[in-house]
């Protein structure tokens, strides 16, 4: 358990805190000279049970409100200590304030110094410190005086603090990445450059790979130090030492986090709810600068609020948070808002959306998203989230904003009803959305294939468009693939069709298929070429290979060439013939000039054919020579016997020249 001190200059609370644990938080020479905390101070109770209790001593004055404030991002309870002499004081009060800004609901109030008043005394400013927790999560909190001097209600507030130790919760939750708060860096002599802080979430080891952010530092640990002895590791909610390899004391200050690479975004927009004290004296206006304390960082920045309204004292709200610099910061993190001269707490807040947008698109759209972003729970805001996004959720960016581990995230996508699709870019939609989606896909191709057949397929960003224009391409065509997979629909470049679609199916391609199915087969293993074809049946050029360009689709002929289609009968039988040549080799391994004589073509078609086998996995180059890889018949069904396809048998092949041309001269 981390427990911080909070109150006034002088009130006590660092001899306080050196009477429980017999450190002397005091560290720095100039606090030793003037007698106050200057910066924070840490102590360790080291219970008898396991654990420890950390104590981080905070300055009291009001010139030192940012190190108090890096000093209580962390902590699990308060010490608010008022001493009986002085009473409620102003550092007490806005200490107050500020603790109830972060949500602290637990903590004990101490009243020290008891021994220099009367008990009278002391039971009025006990009403006193009642009466100033009445209206604040620590409402309920119990009040003990004590003396630090004289050790009277001290070793009650320690029994007191030891049995709330013992019913602490851990924050250690799982599937977290580890972040961790910088309050302290320097270097130490043959160790280099050591951090301390509090880690947040996740845990951490020696040797563990993170990164120093927002600055993007690479790091590596090389070891940890836990109440001034090395450790394994540490884990959310204690505190430690962090010695890292790889970044040097000028780029490493108080502010930055050390954490996963994972969570490593830094960012200078933050939509956040906002609240502002109710003592203020003025509304906060639309775009008034002010500095954000988050975690151990403290940023300049205005605060964006909806249609240029103001926030009136008491009053909560959802408003933007623009920074002069970047910083990290997750969904959840608290702040606290203090005015330009940062001498005046102004109110505090939670962060909604850590990413948020420059512009804006529909106010009612944004604020259905962040509604789902302050949900309770990670698995409730992807709830929310998936219901209201049209475009579906970005997972990376909704993994980075709760920062979720890709394990537990997976876990969590398992448990919802929702649908992942992508790969660069992961999106979520609800189960049904993509279901209906599927559905419209299936029906509009129909539609198309009836009123375009000879169309080979609809464009898929066509279709995006007219189906689902606000999901991401990259995620439509992922439910595409996931449609092609179940063999729902067939993907071919950039067209989509159902399976089975023909687009020669129709009375005037028929017609012409009859024309050209009996000279690409009487062609043997060397059809006439395109250009041949179209002149031997007096054709045109275009319409020949237009419409074997749209046969190819059905699988009837296959393309193994620029100009050079075959009929799939006549390759099963090249395949075949391809398969006998490598079986009458010793090694089972044949050569292009092998294949030829076999086939009886001339050499430069010899080895289109033999590409095209290669390109299909049925055949593979080994240097100069191949070798069967896979069975034909999968692909290209099983070859017709000898004159069936190929119209003759290959040892009658007539001769061709290098182009695979009839040779006349020689073969009349």
């Amino acid at each position: 358990m981390i427990v911080a001190t909070a109150g006034h200059i002088d009130h006590g609370k660092t001899l306080l805190v050196k009477r429980l644990t017999g450190v002397d938080t005091d560290r720095l020479p100039e606090e030793k000279a003037r007698g106050i905390s200057i910066d924070l101070g840490f102590a360790y109770i080291v219970l008898a049970g396991g654990g420890t209790i950390g104590f981080v001593d905070v300055p009291g004055h009001e010139r030192f409100i940012r190190n108090m404030l890096a000093g209580v991002c962390g902590i699990d309870f308060v010490l608010l200590v008022v001493a009986a002499d002085d009473g409620v004081m102003p550092q007490t009060v806005e200490h107050l304030h500020i603790v109830d800004l972060l949500h602290i609901s637990r903590g004990i109030a101490v009243i020290t110094k008891t021994d220099r008043v009367p008990e009278t005394r002391v039971r009025e400013v006990a009403e006193d410190v009642a009466a100033l927790l009445a209206t604040t999560r620590l409402a309920r909190i119990p009040v003990l005086p004590v003396s630090a001097l004289t050790g009277a209600g001290v070793e009650e507030l320690r029994a007191r603090l030891e049995r709330e130790a013992a019913v602490q919760v851990s924050r250690h939750a799982a599937g977290r990445n580890f972040r961790y708060a910088i309050d302290r860096a320097f270097t130490i002599a043959g160790s280099g450059t050591v951090v301390t802080g509090t880690v947040f979430t996740g845990a951490v080891a020696a040797g563990d790979r993170l990164m120093v952010s927002p600055g993007g530092i690479e790091v590596r640990v090389r070891a940890i130090q836990k109440h001034g002895r090395g450790a394994g590791g540490a884990i959310a909610g204690e505190r430690c030492a962090l010695n890292l390899a790889g970044a040097d004391l000028a780029h490493i200050r108080r502010g930055d986090w050390v954490l996963a690479p994972a969570v490593h975004a830094p960012t200078r927009r933050i939509d956040a709810r906002i609240a502002v004290l109710t003592h203020d004296a003025h509304p906060l206006q639309h775009w008034t600068p002010l500095h954000l304390h988050l975690a151990t960082a403290d940023v300049t920045a205005r605060v964006a609020i909806p249609r240029g309204a103001a926030l009136a004292p008491g009053a909560s709200a959802l408003a933007q948070l623009v920074l002069d610099q970047p910083i990290a910061c997750l969904n959840g993190d608290r702040f606290i808002l203090r005015d330009q001269s940062a001498t005046r707490t102004i109110g505090g807040g939670i962060v909604v959306d850590p990413f948020a947008p420059a512009s804006r698109r529909s106010a009612r759209a944004r604020l259905a998203e962040l509604a789902a972003l302050e949900q309770e729970t990670p698995e409730a805001a992807l709830g929310e989230l998936i219901r209201v996004a049209e475009q579906g959720v970005d997972l990376a960016r909704f993994e980075r904003t709760f920062n979720l581990t890709a394990e537990h995230a997976a876990e969590l996508y398992r448990k919802l009803p929702v649908a992942v699709l992508g790969r660069e870019q992961r999106i979520a939609l609800p189960r049904e959305r993509h279901e209906q989606i599927c559905a419209r896909v299936l029906e509009t191709l129909s539609r198309f294939h009836r009123e375009t057949p000879q169309s080979l397929g609809k464009d898929i960003e066509v279709l995006h468009r007219e189906l689902a224009l606000k999901l991401p391409l990259d995620a439509f065509h992922a439910l595409l693939r996931g449609l092609a997979e179940a063999r729902r629909v067939e993907v071919s470049g950039a067209v989509a069709r159902l399976p089975g679609h023909d687009a020669t199916s129709n009375p005037q391609d028929e017609k012409l298929w009859q024309a050209l199915a009996p000279a690409l087969k009487q062609g043997g293993f060397a059809p006439p070429a395109v250009r041949d074809l179209a002149a031997s049946l007096k054709l045109k050029d275009s319409i020949v290979r237009d419409f074997l360009h749209r046969k190819s689709k059905s699988g009837e002929v296959l393309k193994i060439a620029a100009d050079r289609f075959y009929p799939r009968g006549t390759l099963a039988q090249l395949a075949a013939v391809a398969q006998a040549t490598a079986q009458r080799q010793p090694n089972g391994q044949f050569t292009a000039a092998q294949y030829r004589d076999a086939v009886g073509v001339g050499r430069s078609l010899a080895i289109e054919i033999l590409e095209f086998l290669d390109t299909l996995g049925i055949t593979q180059r080994i240097g100069d020579a191949r070798k069967m890889r896979r069975d034909f018949v999968p692909l290209l069904g099983p070859a017709p016997e000898p004159g069936a396809a190929a119209g003759k048998s290959a040892p009658q092949a007539p001769a061709r020249d290098k182009r695979g041309m009839q040779n006349t001269k020689n073969h009349k």
